[in-house]
């Protein structure tokens, strides 16, 4: 298969049409007209809000929101009236609305991002998990659940609940976690509202980010210092603890009372497209944790969720947003590739083509512009360059139109979207009135290029010593950190934050009066700056984190219209809230160290929550060079993950994984696994990847989604869950030959090696030591699971699926097991003809179902019970045949019947006594 890379719209005009200047930008002109000491930085005096006139509606309430004070104007000019709109949408969703009556404010239309509505049931008013509760003055509101009044709310904005103000920087010198005061602020250019949180709180989520704290949220306690996720997205190779390519303001709390032994999860989603801080503190000697949001603009817009499982708070997330695309099936396959660029010429072809094919994109008006109307020219690789307005009517045809002149002259399966932030290297329209044809950046700007070589030796290596190979060892010497000058040893502490100064003065929308922590020195570097226009006149401040989500829909609907009966494939960089409507996702640009295998978990785990399920790094890392060892682990690894993908920046040590032969084996070790799971991977309902596009269900799941009540679980994220049933516990460390992994259950559940079936003898509640020799990844299946596999794993998988099937049921004490497995052709865009095999166990006995109507042409060659009898049975059966050719292993309780070749179009039964 064939990927086609597309960074951006290098898209070369020079027609102009004129726009006007942004309502924005005219309120920032009349507010620096209207007060030269404004703004005052802090929102100490700030009035907070008064509500009057409550309506009662059908399915919520609504009232008027009005200052309560003069305005105090901290970052912007205060907003007098306000209206709130409480909506019990569903049962387990409510929606609290809180905008400018005068509706100037930018909210994201439906056409853009389109949430599911509401159900106008009446009822839910006063059956709905939740109940809102408010003050008028200062107006506050604060969210319970309806069967736990007394316990503390989910969200409570509340002064007597929060701690006393002001207090000092709470972030080491950074002036800008300073809490002056937690009123409600609403100004055109600042939003600010707070919740308590209980404290040390269990907080996911809010992404996308590489957090050193791992992937529960570091709160200010436990040895960390907090959060700060600034929603901007940029173009920056993978940092620590900083904004990067995508905006994802959701989070998921889960709750464990110590009492009842029990958890509830909820989620919290802050609706906009505002560049913002969201904060996660907790201040000295504070009752409470907090979350704070700071917004550059746009409205107070919350859906809450109920759960009460995480399992069902991402479900209901995904119902608002949408839920994930269908991939196909060949995407699962391993990717392999290198780095490499677009031919400039080629790309000017393009465009001639379209100009020949009667599209004037002059004419069409598809691309962002200056506030003088003309076009907005930044640069990237290939020169100057033009970044396309998904606002303008056209774009989309022009699009549609681009990708499918492509197709002619390349036979692509996929689009990649990368650099889609968007990126420009320069401020401003760097290039308007420029010759256009000059080439602008030097080659020596393009990574893996003279000038630019990439010549740093793998992480823990001498290279003066070992010389070039990235060999593990070296005449039986280890090589990592063996008398290495470059990385003395393997321990890796949390990176301190460089969160930079506060106070930016105001110059213009590039500079907004409250700086966000962007990783940037300003938000308008490394991108479209803030000031460009679209054509319907809003400000790229406004947008500016739409734009790689709108981009991907643009191309799911574009090659939709050039295969309409095929599943479009795309991975992307920046997303946003829906971008798993349209695509999936890479990890982005990250290094070739130990620490960054270990934060591609994190980083899948994330996406779960977001919606975007198939995802993966770049394996073996992208950035500088890669090692033996740290590549054969890495090919492990990610074998298990959703997107799979071997993937280096130019001029580095080579890192296709039959390099080394150590890698090699320990590749093909993996990958036949992972290609014998395919339709564990790929079924419908009640698993994996059909189940996340209708339900929205999490493919791969941090340990306590699936043991919400086991508090040692909650901060675990060196190992993951394969839906339900599948437990890995990679090794992410150098130079060992074990590894250290939880095993949930409490005792309670059995779990098998996937190799050997043998059953692990877990310690409870601490860790197990695990035998992990090179070449070996750690697999653990859970008893109840029953999985149809392919029995023999290809080169290919087409290979892979048109070979036959073998069922691996791990029975529970009881005798119980449960698995199903969707079938369909694997490329045809739902509805399609489909079946479902569903298999079921009790105690000497499995069966297997087919529901639908698809037929399945391989046959089921052999039957796997695990747990099957202490003792070898009398007697094995077949659809009430009794057969001979099975296999009983007292030492693992496993019964093999082989040789089946039978039709799985019928009904298939296994009996044993």
């Amino acid at each position: 298969m064939i990927v086609l890379w597309i960074a951006y719209s290098i898209i070369f005009c020079a027609g102009v049409v004129a726009r006007g200047s942004s309502s924005l930008e005219q309120r920032v002109a009349a507010l620096r007209s209207h007060d030269d000491s404004w703004p005052l930085m802090n929102v100490s005096s700030c009035p907070g809000y008064t509500l009057s006139d409550l309506e009662e509606t059908d399915d919520g309430v609504s009232a008027r929101l009005t200052l309560a004070g003069s305005a105090c104007n901290a970052f912007g000019h205060d907003v007098a009236n306000l209206t709130l709109r409480v909506t019990y949408e569903t049962q387990s969703r409510l929606h609290v609305n809180i905008f400018d009556t005068a509706e100037q404010q930018y909210t994201i239309p439906s056409d853009v991002v389109a949430l599911q509505p509401g159900t106008g049931d009446a009822s839910f008013k006063k059956n709905s998990e939740f109940k809102f509760h408010y003050d008028e003055k200062p107006f506050a509101f604060w969210v319970t659940r309806r069967d736990e009044p007394d316990a503390q709310p989910i969200f409570d904005t509340r002064a007597k609940s929060l701690p006393p103000t002001p207090i000092p920087p709470v972030i080491g010198n950074d002036t800008r976690t300073a809490l002056d005061g937690f009123p409600l602020v609403f100004e055109d250019q600042y939003l600010q509202i707070t919740s308590a949180l209980p404290l040390n709180a269990n907080i996911y989520g809010l992404g996308e980010v590489l957090a050193s704290f791992g992937f529960r949220h570091d709160i200010g306690l436990d040895g960390g210092v907090g959060t700060i996720q600034t929603m901007w997205a940029r173009n920056i190779p993978d940092p620590i603890d900083q904004n990067e390519y995508g905006s994802h303001p959701f989070y998921l709390e889960h709750r464990y009372n110590s009492t009842t032994r029990r958890s509830k999860t909820h989620g919290v989603f802050q609706f906009g497209a505002a560049g913002s801080d969201i904060l996660l503190l907790t201040p000295p000697s504070s009752p409470v944790s907090l979350v704070e949001y700071r917004l550059l603009g746009g409205t107070l817009d919350f859906y809450f969720f109920s759960g009460p499982s995480p399992q069902e708070v991402i479900e209901q997330y995904g119902q608002l947003i949408g839920l994930p695309t269908w991939q196909p099936v060949w995407g699962f396959g391993f990717h392999l590739c290198r780095w490499g660029y677009a031919n400039v010429s080629e790309t000017r072809e393009q465009v001639d083509k379209m100009r020949e094919a009667n599209i004037p994109l002059e004419v069409m008006d598809v691309f962002m512009k200056n506030q003088n109307g003309s076009e907005y020219l930044g640069q990237m690789w290939p020169g100057y360059t033009v970044f396309m307005d998904w606002f303008a009517n056209n774009s989309q045809l022009v699009w549609s139109e681009a990708i499918a002149n492509w197709s002619t002259s390349v036979n692509f399966s996929g689009i990649w979207l990368d650099v889609n932030e968007p990126t420009s290297v320069c401020a401003g329209s760097c290039g308007t009135g420029a010759n256009l044809s000059a080439a602008t950046i030097p080659t020596s700007h393009f990574p893996g290029e003279p000038g630019n070589a990439v010549t740093e030796y793998p992480e823990g290596y001498n290279s003066t010593l070992w010389g070039p190979s990235g060999n593990i060892t070296i005449n039986g010497t280890l090589t990592f950190g063996n008398n290495s000058a470059d990385f003395p040893g393997v321990t890796f502490p949390p990176t301190k934050r460089g969160l930079g100064s506060a106070g930016l003065p105001v110059e213009d929308l590039n500079t907004p009066p409250y700086a966000i922590h962007n990783g940037d020195p300003s938000i308008a570097d490394n991108t479209v700056s803030p000031n460009a226009t679209h054509q319907n006149g809003l400000v790229e401040l406004d947008v500016h984190n739409l734009w790689g989500m709108m981009e991907e829909k643009a191309t799911h609907l574009a090659l939709l219209s050039l295969r309409p009966n095929l599943r479009p494939f795309l991975i992307s960089r920046s997303t946003f809230p829906s971008s798993g409507n349209w695509t999936g996702h890479w990890l982005g640009d990250n290094i070739s160290k130990w620490r960054y295998m270990y934060l591609s978990i994190q980083g899948v785990l994330q996406f779960q929550l977001f919606q975007i399920p198939f995802v993966g790094a770049d394996t073996c890392g992208f950035q500088g060079n890669t090692d033996e060892e740290l590549c054969g682990r890495w090919m492990q690894l990610s074998a298990f993950m959703p997107f799979y993908r071997n993937h280096n920046v130019r001029s580095a040590l080579s890192q296709e994984p039959y390099r080394w032969d150590s890698v090699a084996n320990a590749s093909r070790t993996a990958i036949a696994v992972r290609y014998s799971m395919l339709p564990y991977w790929a079924s419908w309902f009640y698993t994996l990847f059909a189940n996340a596009s209708m339900h929205g269900t999490p493919t791969v799941r941090a340990l306590f989604f699936e043991f919400p009540d086991e508090p040692e679980l909650f901060s675990v994220d060196r190992q993951f869950l394969i839906g339900r049933d599948i437990l890995v516990t990679p090794v992410l460390t150098p130079n060992v030959s074990t590894v250290d992994g939880i095993f949930p259950g409490q005792g309670r559940s059995t779990w098998r090696d996937w190799y050997t079936h043998e059953v692990l003898n877990a310690s409870i509640l601490t860790n197990t030591t695990l035998p992990a020799p090179l070449g070996h990844i750690p697999v653990h299946v859970r008893d109840g699971a029953a999985l149809l596999l392919h029995a023999a794993p290809a080169y290919t998988i087409a290979e892979t699926r048109a070979g036959p099937y073998e069922l691996l049921v791990a029975q529970a004490a009881d005798g119980y097991a449960f698995g199903t497995a969707y079938m369909d052709d694997g490329e045809s865009v739902p509805p399609t003809p489909n079946s479902t095999l569903v298999v079921r166990a009790q105690t000497g006995r499995v069966s297997v179902e087919r529901e639908g109507t698809f037929l399945i042409e391989q046959r089921l060659e052999k039957v796997t019970v695990l747990g099957a009898a202490g003792a070898a049975p009398m007697a094995v059966r077949v659809n009430g045949a009794k057969v001979g050719n099975w296999t009983f292993d007292a030492g693992v309780e496993r019964l093999v019947v082989g040789g089946l070749g039978v039709d799985l179009n019928g009904r298939v039964v296994v009996e044993w006594a």
